[in-house]
């Protein structure tokens, strides 16, 4: 049977890939052009500058990759390690579990720190790890801001007090592909040393660009570190930054215009500021609807609430699977399955990126109805009522329409 598309949008609700915006597609929607033109390095330029913005940095160097987040990971990891090099990661969702099998690969030696699927970092087992490492054998921590199969968000200015009352010299690498753009990041106050996303999640690009951040101390360390790198070595950036032409290889010419178009939509139309309170009234009032239906949420606690992604957990009864295959066969709706652990468990609906409260309200709509059609006894319009509830007090004006 050949395959149609659904009459009307596609309503996009998974935590990533994030729908593209119009300014976005019309900015890519351009022909090549030589990127060691005069004129190529004005663009270059001003994204490599902008997008700390979204990071929270002005000590940091940034480096565009054309790569997704997991070449990104990549590039952190191998641009300060060594091989056999010590460190300390967290293991509390898929997510993580992936970031942890590659610096296995890569020859690290890894301490994890397991804690439940739904639960946030266990903090305080770092701290006693890193107050016995009397030698600082330990070289880095790492762990994801976001990890996007639990809705789980991680206290980043935590992480950063143990390591300040440990006294302990490592250093501290994040992922931020989920939460970056999305989420308030302060990667100076922090003292994070390497930070990342892609492009794909709250900047509503395609998938095609992993964004590092690396502050002094991580290009300190890139000086000596022996990880073999080739494609993501920073110091090849570095050398074409300074001879003005930013590229050491081909980039992605239309993505890069497009991220342009995403910088100015989140930091000169919007604001970053505003983006971020967007992204908290989206997910509380997912969370209000979910409620509403009598669920719960794979987070197990408030503090650990992502303002990107909500991971609803079913009764036993009912394979959270089949509320994602209904609500894409029947009603156009793309909500995240469930991942390991959580298979079968919980579905994921994500409000990243560039979206409003009607579309938030219709995906909604769409999940109460997959919910009945596979036999949970949701009263239709409740979840949608609440949500609605908190969006009428919550939103504010349009500022360009005041």
């Amino acid at each position: 049977m050949d395959y149609y598309p659904a009459p009307g949008r596609n309503h996009l609700f998974v935590p990533g890939p994030t729908n593209v915006p119009e300014p976005v597609l019309r900015a890519m929607n351009r022909s090549n052009e030589d990127h060691r033109s005069p004129a190529f390095p004005k663009l270059s330029k001003s994204v490599i500058e902008d997008v700390k913005q979204l990071f929270g940095t002005t000590k940091a160097t940034s480096f565009i990759i054309p790569t997704t987040g997991t070449g990104a990971w990549e590039s952190a990891l191998t641009n300060v390690l060594s091989p056999g090099d010590n460190i300390i990661s967290f293991l509390f969702g898929q997510f993580s579990l992936l970031w942890i099998d590659q610096m296995n690969r890569l020859n690290f030696n890894v301490d994890v720190i397991e804690s439940e699927w739904g639960a946030g970092a266990d903090l305080a087992t770092l701290s006693k790890k890193l107050s016995a490492d009397y030698s600082h054998s330990v070289k880095a921590v790492c762990i994801v801001h976001n990890e996007t199969s639990t809705g789980v968000t991680n206290n980043l200015a935590a992480v950063r007090r143990v390591l300040d009352e440990s006294r302990h010299p490592a250093l501290l690498l994040v992922d931020g592909v989920s939460s970056i753009g999305a989420l308030d990041f302060h990667m100076d106050k922090w003292k994070v040393d390497v930070a990342l996303t892609g492009s794909q999640k709250a900047l509503s690009l395609p998938t095609g660009l992993g964004i590092v951040c690396a502050s002094p101390k991580a290009l300190e360390a890139a000086k000596t570190a022996k990880s073999i790198r080739v494609f993501f070595n920073w110091a090849d950036y570095l050398k074409f930054y300074k001879l003005g032409s930013i590229w050491p290889y081909t980039p992605s010419i239309q993505m890069l215009y497009g991220l342009r178009a995403s910088l100015d939509l989140i930091l000169k139309e919007e604001g970053l500021h505003n983006v971020i309170a967007r992204h908290h009234r989206l997910a509380e009032a997912t969370r209000k609807a979910v409620q509403a239906w009598g669920l719960k949420i794979c987070t197990q606690k408030p503090e650990w609430h992502s303002d990107t992604v909500t991971a609803v957990v079913v009764p036993p009864h009912i394979n959270s699977g089949n509320v994602v295959k209904i609500a894409w066969k029947k009603y156009n709706l793309n909500l995240g399955v469930g991942l390991n652990k959580v298979a079968g468990k919980v579905f994921r609906i994500g409000h990243m990126g560039y979206l409003n409260e009607l579309q938030l309200l219709g995906a909604l709509a769409g999940v109460e109805l997959s919910l009945q059609d596979v036999g949970y006894p949701v009263t239709l319009g409740s979840g949608v009522a609440a949500a609605q509830a908190h969006l009428q007090r919550a939103t504010p004006l349009i500022a360009s329409r005041i």
